[in-house]
């Protein structure tokens, strides 16, 4: 048996125009209400196809194992039983439901209702993602326009280019459209290793596009900054902390990879940071001591980070308009550019210290600076320097920047040092 299900509106009529006259025993049949009642079907190697509007593409193409269907009187819901094989990605589904009464004018309004199993779905037949796909849930609508409520899990879930894997569960309602693939995400509730959050949006093909577009609306009040360096990044995450985002995200309908049309725009904030590289955080460490005037008290150790920003993401280079970084007794703010193809970093801003210039020195440097600490004591700080931070994620490096950080707007965007 195959049923192929055209796009709603696009059924061709059976006896019109010239056909009228050529098909008689059609038309009669279209004609004539039928009494018989079929009680049971069993189809095995069955196919189930609905065809998309735009016919230079796939249609959308279910291979069914094995369906029983069984009625109970003329003009109501068969019931079924079915285990087919899913397209996209492929994975095998047993479902159990209602199907019916049949829709003669538009056979993508049957209504379709029923649970479901969704075992070992390859998500590696997208673009940048992998891991295997579990789901069950209850589905209800018609062959044309379902909407799908259920839980869905990836224990394995993974970008390709960062090659770490970090267990997904979702909890979600969607709306699909059969006759074109489009899939309207209600707030989707998702926890991506220990961090939960809720993702809204869709992935629609518009007229005229050859592609479809992603757009999402992601939001984490309090996730663990490790799940998501883990599954963005290549190797053990470099920090860790709490972490709330707020970004949209958007992947337009244009040739290339997806790491190259990615577009986000969002802010951020991390809390209770600490850099697991003991060589940054003795770095971290150092500029506590100092901004606090001791640099000599090894007790102040494994301080913790304050780390804000806003950011938008466009060819693989995430340019932050604020990013301020603050520990016990300092405060960085800080504009620029983060080139994730290349792990390269470029900021521009101001170092604020709670302590006095001569005060982050010891022992005869500390007097030799007394008499240049008012050159240095402005904009509401002990000590006040323009600086740079360069190099890599995993080995920044900070130093005075004499050049351009003077056509930075630094000012606008200075914070106090943490108390």
């Amino acid at each position: 048996m195959e049923i192929y299900i055209p796009p709603k509106g696009e059924r061709p009529s059976l006896g019109s125009g010239k056909n009228r006259d050529t098909t008689p025993a059609i038309q009669a049949e279209a004609d004539t209400t039928g009494s018989v009642v079929i009680e049971e079907i069993v189809a095995r190697n069955a196919l189930l196809v609905i065809l998309p509007r735009d016919k230079s593409k796939i249609p959308l193409r279910f291979d069914i194992q094995e369906l029983r269907l069984t009625s109970a009187g003329k003009d109501v819901a068969m019931k079924y039983d079915a285990a087919l094989r899913n397209p996209k990605p492929p994975g095998n589904i047993h479902s159990v439901g209602t199907f019916g009464p049949w829709v003669t004018e538009e056979p993508g309004d049957t209504p379709l209702s029923g649970n479901y199993v969704l075992d070992k779905a390859d998500l590696s037949v997208f673009a940048g993602i992998v891991g295997i796909l579990a789901s069950k849930g209850q589905f209800k609508g018609s062959l044309s326009s379902v909407t799908a409520r259920g839980q869905a899990s990836v224990p394995d879930f993974g970008l390709k280019r960062s090659g770490n894997r970090v267990p997904l569960s979702t909890t979600f309602e969607v709306l699909v459209d059969g006759t074109n693939g489009n899939t309207l995400l209600k707030p989707v509730h998702a926890t991506l290793g220990k961090s939960s959050f809720t993702t809204s949006g869709g992935v629609i093909k518009h007229d005229g596009d050859e592609h479809r577009t992603i757009g999402l609306d992601v939001k984490m009040p309090n996730g663990n900054l490790v799940d998501l360096l883990r599954l963005a990044m290549k190797g053990p995450p470099f920090m860790e902390g709490r972490i709330f985002l707020n970004t949209r995200i958007a992947i337009p309908p244009l040739l290339g990879k997806v790491r190259e049309k990615l577009l986000l725009d969002g802010q951020f904030k991390v809390s209770e940071g600490k850099f697991r590289s003991s060589k940054i955080q003795d770095q971290i460490d150092g500029l506590s001591r100092r901004g606090q005037g001791q640099p000599k008290n090894e007790a102040i150790d494994q301080v913790v980070s304050l780390m804000t920003g806003d950011f938008k993401l466009a060819d693989e280079m995430i340019t932050f308009h604020t990013l301020s970084f603050g520990v016990p007794g300092a405060a960085i703010s800080l504009a620029g550019d983060y080139d994730l193809a290349a792990d390269a970093l470029d900021f521009h801003g101001a170092l604020k210290l709670e302590a006095k210039v001569s005060q982050t020195m010891s022992g005869s440097k500390r007097w030799a600076l007394r008499p240049v600490d008012p050159f240095f004591a402005k904009n509401g700080a002990g000590t006040f320097l323009r600086v740079k931070v360069v190099g890599t994620s995993r080995e920044p490096k900070f130093s005075l920047d004499r050049g351009k950080a003077e056509g930075v707007d630094t000012k606008a965007r200075e914070t106090s040092a943490p108390k």
